[in-house]
């Protein structure tokens, strides 16, 4: 289960990856459960992004509303 810290997270992910810092403690639990990964193909720092399953429950959770 995602605590509504972690949800936020995700939600942050999707609305605004580009600007997030890597060391938040949510951000490295979606790591750990592989609702986010880190795109490496820039230059820059690697920037996080949804996988398909953050994807599908931010989805769900927006059904449900």
């Amino acid at each position: 289960m995602l605590s509504p810290h972690e949800i936020a997270a995700l939600m942050l992910v999707r609305d605004a990856g580009d600007y997030l810092t890597l060391d938040d403690p949510d951000l490295g639990a979606l790591l750990k459960r592989k609702l986010v990964e880190l795109d490496r193909t820039t230059r820059d720092k690697p920037k996080p992004r949804l996988t398909r399953d953050g994807d599908f429950i931010l989805k769900a959770i927006a059904e449900v509303r």
